[in-house]
């Protein structure tokens, strides 16, 4: 076979892209990838500054101890052997509100117990709270069995309000927001957000908590390292600009407004699905009633995040993340218009070097597109002192919010860096800069919630954009994109092995 022609070619080496080739080239496929820019990785990507290495969206994961799913798939993926650290049992999150500060312990007893000495009155509630999420952990290995991506989640569960839910099984308002306090790894809308987005999320984390020392680009390195020992091929700074079509179906992709082609039986798209449908419609593979659909699904906000360095030997690490909040009523604090600093999250970076002092930590707020549109357009680094001074303002608001949580921080404080989803849009190609993908309606879940195929035969979808987003939900998504390509007994093959 010519060295332009491949079994499938799959457009962006994000975490869920590379999954896929892994997989695929593992049950003998001849896999290309081509990213677009020449990091890979996506929201895994990590940068330096003065000799200090902060990650872009990456923080922790949940379900990692052995036996639970995302051990399960990075034991297949071969990443278990990275730098894993794992976060205090007692208190990985500690979520900070006005009445007081409430520890998130691993374990589901142990989650549950800790939070009922806080709030006795609610014990059975929260039983029936972690029960919920307990049903929905251990049940999520049973959506890998041979059928359709079509029905891998309960659709229940999706049609369901997280908030009623949470109202409905909880009745102290102080503890309705403490379970949701530690929810910046996730859109809390009222109006929209699912039920089981939100106890999926919440369900893995309590199970277990682990950071990486080093950071979360070796993720992604250790995934291509592995793709191209299986004889994969990965090209960098290969922007795909078109596809070619013939009698319905997607036969080459153009690289780079021309510059290069290559071809494939199937085509699989890590890039947002707007991106992606734009590049189909073009080819005229779907109706522009179809583009327009996808084109109008809303987006989740964006972060700003303080990447913050320290001077060596003067700040302890904490094993924990601090989610901190000025007022209560966390839920109502995504949908009102910004009036000042009212939520901030909190997280150290491990120590490579086995020492006690963290190195660097950083501070993200929520900041949706709106407020950095204006500036959509300009380049890195040329954005103007506007730009710059909004930065800066929100930095020192998210500074000395942090030092009321971390004692010594102002001292510690060496330098900082700043980025908004204007940032993050340019450097991972994300869409508005969200962080968490596509917004999912529980109103609407046949609109929102997006399986791997598309119209177009032979190409299909992966990322955090379908169903969950995060390490574990394009985890999984990636087995259901490689399961409408090999089939879902032989992904569950694949994992069993």
């Amino acid at each position: 076979m010519p060295d332009n022609k491949y079994d499938v070619i799959i457009i962006g080496a994000g975490l869920g892209g590379l999954e896929c080739a892994f997989m695929l080239q593992k049950v003998g496929m001849k896999v290309l990838v081509l990213e677009a820019d020449a990091l890979i990785g996506g929201c895994l990507q990590t940068f330096r500054r003065q000799g200090h290495t902060f990650d872009t969206g990456f923080h922790y994961v949940g379900g990692l101890d052995q036996g639970q799913m995302l051990w399960r798939l990075f034991k297949y993926y071969k990443l278990l052997d990275l730098p894993w650290r794992k976060m205090d049992e007692d208190c990985f999150d500690e979520v900070r509100l006005p009445t007081g500060s409430y520890p998130f312990a691993q374990g589901y007893e142990h989650f549950r117990e800790t939070l009922t000495s806080l709030f006795p009155a609610q014990a059975d509630n929260l039983k029936n709270y972690v029960a919920l999420l307990k049903d929905v952990g251990d049940n999520i290995a049973n959506s890998f069995n041979p059928r359709s991506a079509d029905d891998v989640y309960s659709q229940s569960l999706f049609a369901r309000s997280a908030h009623e839910f949470l109202t409905a099984t909880i009745s102290d308002p102080t503890l309705q927001d403490v379970l949701s306090g530690t929810s910046l790894k996730m859109e809390l809308n009222a109006q929209k957000l699912p039920l089981y987005v939100f106890a999926q999320i919440n369900s893995s984390f309590i199970q277990s908590a682990y950071r990486i020392a080093g950071g979360g680009m070796q993720i992604a390195e250790s995934l291509r390292q592995s793709f191209e020992s299986m004889g994969g091929t990965l090209l960098r700074s290969k922007r795909v600009t078109a596809f070619e079509a013939a009698d319905g179906k997607a036969t080459a992709v153009i690289v780079n407004d021309g510059a290069e082609r290559y071809e494939a039986q199937t085509f699989i798209s890590n890039a947002h699905p707007a991106t992606t449908v734009r590049l189909l419609h073009t080819a005229g593979l779907v109706r522009k009633v179809f583009q327009r659909r996808i084109e109008n699904l809303e987006n989740t906000f964006g972060m700003l995040t303080v990447n913050v360095a320290l001077k060596p030997g003067t700040l302890p690490y904490q094993n924990k993340n601090i989610f901190a909040y000025t007022e209560n009523n966390v839920w109502s604090l995504h949908s009102q218009p910004r009036n000042g600093l009212k939520a901030i999250m909190i997280s150290f970076m491990p120590p490579t070097d086995g020492s006690p002092y963290a190195s660097g930590l950083d501070i993200l707020t929520p900041m949706s597109w709106d407020e950095v549109s204006k500036w959509f357009g300009t380049k890195i680094g040329c954005r103007g002192e506007d730009y710059v001074e909004f930065k800066e303002r929100f930095a020192d608001q998210c500074l000395a919010m942090a030092a009321r949580y971390v004692d010594g921080l102002q001292d510690a404080h060496l330098a900082h860096w700043v980025s908004t989803p204007l940032t993050y849009a340019d450097y991972t190609s994300t869409e508005h800069g969200s962080a968490y993908g596509i917004r999912k309606d529980y109103n609407a879940t046949m609109f929102t919630v997006l399986t791997p195929k598309t119209p177009v035969q032979n190409v299909f979808l992966t990322g955090q954009n379908l169903n969950l987003h995060g390490i574990l939900g394009t985890s999984m998504t990636s087995m259901f994109t490689c399961a409408e390509i090999i089939g879902m007994p032989k992904v569950v093959s694949e994992l069993n092995a």
